[in-house]
């Protein structure tokens, strides 16, 4: 890292010169809404300057020829949990670098709570040797849910005290509204501990309005990514927040959420920001990241200056790093896209920490994954499970029984809600039955801290035959599984307890397609165009199976998340995720015994 006083001296024409400079450009001035020509030096992985840099200039500084180009900021993802993507770092960067996207904002919350703080570190040293800037959210808790599920790694106040200092860290990630309703006593600390660290509150209030809002906002949050409509996003930006609008794989908010903008007649476009939240390599390749959702926004009609400050100024705004990034400035990052055609919005090229790393949509350096610790390495202790075990006992009369079946639909992937179904009673067990579209659902505690392993039903999945499993499941990541037969749920479970993690489908005690993830049992070091070939391949084996939904495994992991209504399944067992507490997922006096309350 250049010292501080070389960029002084450099800047002012007394130091050394450019290590690059970009000449012939139009800049794209998102701070004051002006588009110019000017050229831009920069040494190291900074601007020094900006317009006539004809005294910068030295006899090894590399030129770029921009002419004809225009010249916008690196874009920011404002809230994106990267290890949703099963990417590494590494592999990640080699995704969203070419398509523009030079920084993220991740709490990296989902290997934390497999490795704690030290696999987060990992991750953040990692992101130091690519292009991609990783700022880090230091997760109120973890994990999410509530009850709270178990994990490998609690993060609490002691965590913050101990990490707030850490360059990369720029605010409380996942403020969840639960834990500020039920005024969780770690979250609090770590309120108090963020105020004395001057660290803003990053938000999740998803179908948070009227009194629940004021109440959430006595926390003082000063952003949110969880607006389900254009009403609630409104409410939230007359609370005084900043709006960050998702497009993820799974849940496309973006053309519903900007009718603030569109038809509701809402000024304040600096206020609007940017995520992607949960991506996939395969969604990426085939849509793009930040910049798909610079091109739909200009589609629906706003100017491409306003949707270039979406994607880049306006979130480092947001999350108050725009001394650092957002803007083509002196003393921000040299970070800096070429484009031929802002409404268009196709990136020619990218430099990023100073340096040309990518033309054409592909990567112009080699990256290189770390080696990796033993302990991310090994994250799952647990035996084997045995078919006997995925069973919902029923010690009732009769040859059925009444039982909640979690149901899911393409509509609204996060919202699970409630589907009432009798289902045949056989050998003292409650079994599925494809002919109604219920399916077995098990979570298997994967830290070796219990012997957690739940089993409820599920609905909308469709499958016919076999079984999926993952153990990549945000919050907590525990091995989730769903399936119409015992035998082969244990199959997909114990190849993954085997192979330290992945992704696989099973059919007939017969693996048919897997994806190993040995990094943490959530992400691998290969190539998003080996990822998305790999999604495809698992997703057409589960399509064989008699599964129609557009992401099947997303689908699935989302199951154990409790932040959304209306139910979820964690290894504790199912979850009224509205009254937050463990409920049987037989219903009535069928539940009597069990310890636990029947789903009324």
């Amino acid at each position: 890292m250049t010292d501080i006083r070389e960029f002084i001296r450099a800047a002012s024409g007394h130091g050394a010169k450019a290590s690059l400079a970009v000449r012939g450009g139009r800049l794209v001035n998102v701070v004051s809404e002006e588009i110019y020509k000017a050229d831009i030096a920069i040494l190291g992985d900074r601007i020094i300057a900006v317009g006539d840099i004809t005294d910068h200039i030295g006899p090894q500084t590399e030129i770029i020829d921009a002419s004809g180009k225009y010249l916008c900021p690196g874009m920011i993802d404002g809230h994106l949990h990267v290890e949703c993507s099963k990417l590494s770092i590494t592999s990640f960067a080699k995704a969203v670098v070419p398509l523009g996207t030079t920084s993220i904002v991740t709490g990296l919350d989902q290997i934390i709570v497999v490795g704690g703080p030290t696999a987060a570190r990992e991750f953040l040293d990692e992101a130091r040797q690519t292009p991609l800037k990783v700022f880090w959210g230091a997760p109120c808790k973890t994990p999410y849910t509530m009850p709270r599920s178990t994990v490998g790694h609690y993060f609490g106040p002691k965590d913050h005290l101990a990490t707030h200092h850490w360059p990369e860290c720029v605010g409380i990630w996942e403020t969840v509204r639960e834990f500020i309703q039920e005024e969780d006593a770690d979250v609090l600390k770590a309120i108090e501990i963020a105020e004395a660290s001057r660290l803003p509150l990053l938000g999740c209030c998803p179908m948070t309005r009227g009194a629940r809002l004021d109440a959430y906002q006595q926390a003082r949050v000063r952003a949110d990514h969880e607006s389900y409509t254009p009403e609630e996003m409104l409410e939230k930006l007359r609370a005084g927040m900043h709006v960050v609008v998702r497009e993820s794989s799974i849940s496309h908010f973006l053309s519903d959420n900007l009718r603030i903008v569109t038809e509701m007649g809402v000024k304040a476009l600096r206020r609007i920001s940017f995520c992607t939240d949960d991506v996939v390599a395969s969604d990426i390749l085939a849509r793009g990241h930040l910049d798909n959702m610079v091109r739909m926004a200009i589609a629906m009609g706003i100017s491409p200056m306003a949707a270039i400050q979406m994607a880049t100024i306006n979130g480092a705004d947001a999350l108050r790093i725009d001394d650092k990034v957002g803007s083509l400035s002196p003393g921000r990052a040299a970070d800096i896209l070429l484009v031929n055609d802002l409404r268009d919005f196709r990136i020619e090229a990218v430099i990023a920490k100073g340096a040309l790393v990518a033309r054409d949509g592909k990567m112009a350096v080699e990256l290189v994954a770390p080696p990796r610790s033993e302990a991310l390495l090994h994250s799952i202790k647990v035996a084997p499970v045995k078919p006997e075990e995925i069973c919902v006992p029923f010690a009732g009369t009769g040859d059925s029984a009444d039982v909640l079946a979690i149901a899911v639909t393409p509509e609204k992937i996060f919202v699970r809600t409630r589907r009432d179904v009798t289902l045949p009673v056989k050998d003292g067990g409650i079994r599925a039955d494809i002919g109604q579209d219920v399916q077995y659902v098990t979570v298997v505690e994967r830290y070796g801290k219990t012997h957690n392993r739940p089993v409820a039903f599920t609905s909308g999945f469709g499958l016919k035959a076999g079984a999926m499993a993952s153990s990549t499941a945000p919050d907590d990541n525990n091995i989730i599984c769903i399936g119409t037969n015992a035998d082969d749920m244990a199959v997909a479970i114990n190849h993954l307890i085997a192979n330290q993690g992945g992704q696989v489908v099973v059919r007939d005690g017969k693996v048919l397609e897997f994806l190993h993830l040995p990094v943490g049992g959530i992400v691998a070091d290969i190539d998003p165009q080996a990822m998305a070939e790999k999604e495809q391949r698992l997703d057409d084996a589960v399509r064989s199976l008699g599964c129609d939904l557009p992401w099947p495994f997303m689908y699935m992991f989302v199951l154990q998340i409790t932040a959304i209504p209306d139910y979820a399944i964690t290894d504790l067992g199912v979850v009224d995720c509205v009254n937050l507490k463990v409920i049987s997922p037989l219903a009535g006096a069928a539940a009597a015994g069990n310890g636990i309350e029947a789903a009324a």
